[in-house]
């Protein structure tokens, strides 16, 4: 099974045990998520002639130039991607960004007539693109996606050392460098500033509960903790020696890493098994290979 189809599995195995509560929750924060866009780019970066990237980027140089209303083509543009979502990542996600695609159309529709709270236009861009980037990371934490070009940018994830915000930053750098033909290339530039603050917040909001940290663990039941670890937190250990510099003993290392949501199951762990055991915890930027697999957005 490829990494691709075995993440899908893992969704739809999620999906099946969420409690009433849990979903209600995602749910929540999709429309959360949603609205947050929504008032990003029609209270800050549209009435600036600010466009945003990807197939949200593109619905709005359309409707600027047809004057169709801009939840018609968010709708109509992001389908083919929706049919991407539901073969390669799972009904479940195709299911859930649409939900959150026609909430952001209907969204927009309904603040369109809102009057734009600045019309400083790098005030709109650092602004719109902290709310856009915020809810984003909310509808992707969610299980579901607002553009075509995220879509896209989840499925490379996986297979990339590359965090979504980057693989989406990649495909709207050609996208927004549009706008300069059609707003001008103070807007374009306008345009980059947004986006690159809101690819930012994405990843703070998707990655941020979720920040990798290192471990080294020193203690006497080394066998019985690591064998605890790969268990329940299904992360792999891998020992090293070591030697104590004032008894000269022989000391076995226990290396690992997990999320920061596993931090406070790991030092229950310890104190079940080895009360005394010396525990080291630092931050990783980011990690790759290995056992160690990043987690599936749903």
């Amino acid at each position: 099974m490829s990494n691709l189809s075995a993440g899908a599995e893992q969704a739809r195995s999620q999906h099946q045990k969420l409690t009433r509560l849990k979903f209600i929750r995602r749910i929540f924060f999709m429309i959360v998520g949603s609205a947050l866009f929504s008032v990003g780019l029609e209270i800050f970066l549209v009435p600036n002639n600010i466009i945003d990237g990807g197939v949200v980027g593109i619905s709005i140089i359309v409707s600027h130039l047809t004057k169709i209303p801009l939840g018609v083509f968010l709708v109509i543009l992001n389908l083919p991607f929706l049919l991407l979502g539901y073969k390669q990542i799972g009904k479940t996600f195709a299911i859930s960004t649409l939900f959150s695609v026609v909430l952001m159309s209907v969204g927009t529709s309904l603040l369109h007539p809102v009057q734009a709270i600045t019309i400083d236009p790098l005030l709109a861009a650092v602004f719109g693109g902290i709310i856009l980037g915020i809810g984003v990371g909310l509808v992707i934490r969610s299980g579901g996606s607002l553009d075509g070009t995220e879509i896209v940018a989840i499925v490379f994830s996986k297979k990339s050392p590359f965090s979504v915000g980057e693989i989406v930053m990649f495909f709207n750098f050609f996208i927004l460098a549009s706008a300069g033909f059609v707003f001008g290339w103070d807007h374009a530039m306008y345009s980059l500033i947004a986006y690159y603050i809101a690819f930012k917040m994405i990843d703070i909001t998707i990655e941020g509960l979720d920040q990798s940290k290192a471990v080294w663990i020193i203690s006497d039941e080394s066998d019985k903790i690591g064998d605890t670890i790969t268990s329940r937190l299904g992360r792999g250990v891998t020992y090293l020696k070591g030697e104590g510099a004032f008894t000269g003993d022989d000391k076995k290392v226990i290396f690992s890493v997990i999320t920061r949501l596993e931090e406070a199951k790991l030092k229950s762990i310890l104190d079940e098994l080895d009360p005394k055991a010396f525990l080291a915890i630092g931050n990783i930027h980011d990690v790759k290979g290995g056992r160690f697999k990043k987690k599936d957005i749903h």
